[in-house]
């Protein structure tokens, strides 16, 4: 038997956040016919390297246009100052600046159907038709706006407002804390900077825990680091990492710094009416701090969730989405999350580490896997020599 029919609503979702979960989430909900209300606080841009898969790209309909660089290769930096690159065969990776790519995926939410209001989520509670009162308020407004609507999606980032408000207190992912530069790019190719490159360094000195990074994005350049040690400086080892790539003469067009979740929650459902996404879900991939993709399957598979919970009343529908994703990516961010906990542990490991990325088939699995997000199954023998090599890295090391 169906459920009776819900008191009607001002709106079937709220979606606070309007990152790529968010706005990804508010889009296919409204391109389905659902009334969808999107709430974004504008005027901050998350610091973030800006990579996207060609996965995405075509999954997401992301137009040319978007791409301020197409990467080639990446040059992994040892903390001996070993150089290994790693080139892109018959590929790339494309680059974006969040502060384009992001208004850009509110707008395309907003052309699917759904209303966009720049404002700050403040509370969600039970009323008593069974829905949620969400009070909220506007960018240049004294007063605060209460709405009715069936579910709340808290696609907020790391520190969402949402997760504090509905979910136990201690429902955090761990995170590091990511800051960076954007410069103005040099022109020109040199030894230290290639515009096709992505160059990432491993060392003490840039991150005792994650790594630094060196991304070109055509006119402008990130260059930044992370880590989860409180007290170690990200902004002087920042000021390494635009040495080392040729870029300390380079003017300074904004700094930012924000915490990066690296672990997906064991749940991203109340169990009753709310659905997180994104940063807030934790679904940004250990080791290498990438988000985008991440986050807008997650919005997507959040989207799919919050349509069933909406046709069926069923809240037990709600851990579906986190159910389908770990099915698609758990065992990638399992490999991920032991690779990070053993080989960025010290310098020699990361040395190691470095050398490894040398080899060629580890290279081809490593691009396969990043621009297709699946784990490769095409070469079985590769797998065996990557993991007899990885081995004999392991006896040379001692486990020490």
């Amino acid at each position: 038997m169906r459920p009776p029919a819900p008191e009607p609503c001002d709106y079937d979702v709220v979606v606070v956040g309007g990152g790529p979960a968010g706005a990804t989430a508010a889009t296919d909900l409204a391109a389905n016919g659902r009334r969808v209300l999107l709430l974004d606080r504008e005027g901050r841009t998350k610091p973030c390297g800006g990579a996207i898969p060609t996965r995405l790209i075509a999954d997401f309909d992301i137009p040319p246009s978007l791409l301020t660089a197409h990467i080639r290769s990446a040059r992994i930096a040892a903390p001996s100052r070993r150089q290994v690159d790693m080139r892109i065969d018959g590929g790339f990776v494309g680059m974006v600046d969040r502060d384009i790519f992001d208004p850009w995926l509110r707008r395309r939410a907003a052309g699917a159907g759904a209303t966009v209001l720049a404002a700050r989520f403040e509370t969600a509670r039970p009323s008593g038709d069974g829905a949620l009162a969400i009070s909220f308020r506007e960018k240049g407004r004294a007063a605060s706006v209460t709405v009715s609507a069936r579910m709340i999606v808290g696609a907020d980032g790391a520190n969402s407002a949402v997760r504090r408000d509905l979910f136990a207190p201690e429902t955090r992912p761990p995170f590091v804390f990511a800051y960076h530069e954007i410069v103005r790019s040099p022109r020109g190719r040199s030894a230290a900077f290639d515009p096709e490159r992505c160059d990432v360094f491993y060392g003490e000195a840039v991150s005792p825990d994650f790594y630094g990074w060196v991304f070109p994005h055509g006119d402008t350049t990130s260059v930044g680091t992370g880590s989860a040690r409180k007290g170690f400086d990200l902004r002087e080892a920042t000021r390494r990492l635009r040495l080392a790539g040729g870029l300390s003469e380079c003017e300074t067009l904004r700094a930012e710094g924000a915490p990066l979740p690296l672990r997906p929650l064991r749940r991203w459902d109340d169990g009753r009416r709310a659905l997180l996404a994104g940063d807030a879900a934790g679904v940004v991939a250990p080791a290498s701090g990438e988000g985008i993709y991440y986050a807008m399957l997650c919005g997507r598979l959040v989207a799919e969730t919050a349509a069933e919970f909406l046709e069926t009343g069923d809240a037990r529908v709600m851990a579906t989405a986190r159910r389908r994703f770990m099915r698609e990516h758990g065992r990638i961010f399992l490999m991920l999350r032991a690779m990070q906990g053993f080989w960025y542990r010290n310098d020699r490991r990361r040395e190691r580490f470095a050398a490894l990325c040398a080899d060629p088939d580890i290279q081809r699995l490593v691009w396969d896997s990043y621009l297709n997000k699946r784990l490769v199954r095409a070469d079985p023998l590769a797998y065996f020599r990557v993991f007899a090599k990885d081995v004999a890295q392991l006896l040379r090391l001692g486990f020490q």
